[in-house]
């Protein structure tokens, strides 16, 4: 090999490693734009309440939604919702109460991240109020029952019937001021099962 062809190799090899950098930089803010495009993560959105009551209920329709909890890794405590199922009206705000309790000896602050599934679900799953809007800190031993209301927009694809709100609670190091969107608590209105 000449000396310019070792110079060539080496500029390649050190091209590379930089190119890799810039890859795995990127690659975070380019799923979160496809996740958003697609609807694939699973996020829910958020509406106001007079968003949400804009639009008329179909009441000639049901969907069933699940809700489930976890918790993520050695977080002490227990999560779950005050019912396992609903029957919706799409258009309709229904109201559904989680409950969390520290069963451990310190105080602890927790964040709740949610998730539909099926993904295609979440694009029409709206928030107008939940407890995963900001973190949650629980005295040793303390329980708190916390409230989400949704709403299903009525434009559900039909092959849709049934759908699934999860969250799961991380333990959050350093408390971080509250930042919520401007909504007011609705009523339920759904049909337990």
């Amino acid at each position: 090999m000449t000396g310019s062809n070792n110079k060539r190799l080496a500029a390649w090899l050190a091209i590379i490693p930089v190119c890799m950098f810039g890859f795995g930089y990127l690659l975070v803010p380019l799923y979160e734009v496809f996740c958003d495009v697609t609807g694939i993560n699973g996020d829910t959105g958020v509406v106001s309440q007079a968003e949400a009551l804009a639009k008329e209920a179909d009441i000639e329709r049901l969907v069933t939604v699940e809700f489930d909890t976890n918790i993520n890794g050695q977080l002490p405590w227990n999560f779950r919702p005050g019912i396992h199922k609903l029957k919706v009206h799409p258009g309709e705000m229904n109201k559904v109460a989680f409950y969390a309790e520290n069963y451990s000896g310190r105080e602890i602050t927790g964040q709740a991240i949610p998730s539909v599934a099926p993904a295609q679900a979440s694009l029409f799953f709206n928030k107008t109020e939940c407890f995963c809007f900001s973190q949650q800190t629980l005295a040793p031993g303390e329980g708190k029952e916390m409230d989400v209301v949704f709403v299903v927009d009525t434009a559900l694809p039909r092959d849709i019937s049934t759908m699934t709100l999860s969250y799961t609670f991380f333990e959050v190091a350093k408390p971080v001021a509250a930042t919520t969107p401007a909504a007011t608590t609705g009523s339920s209105q759904g049909e337990l099962l």
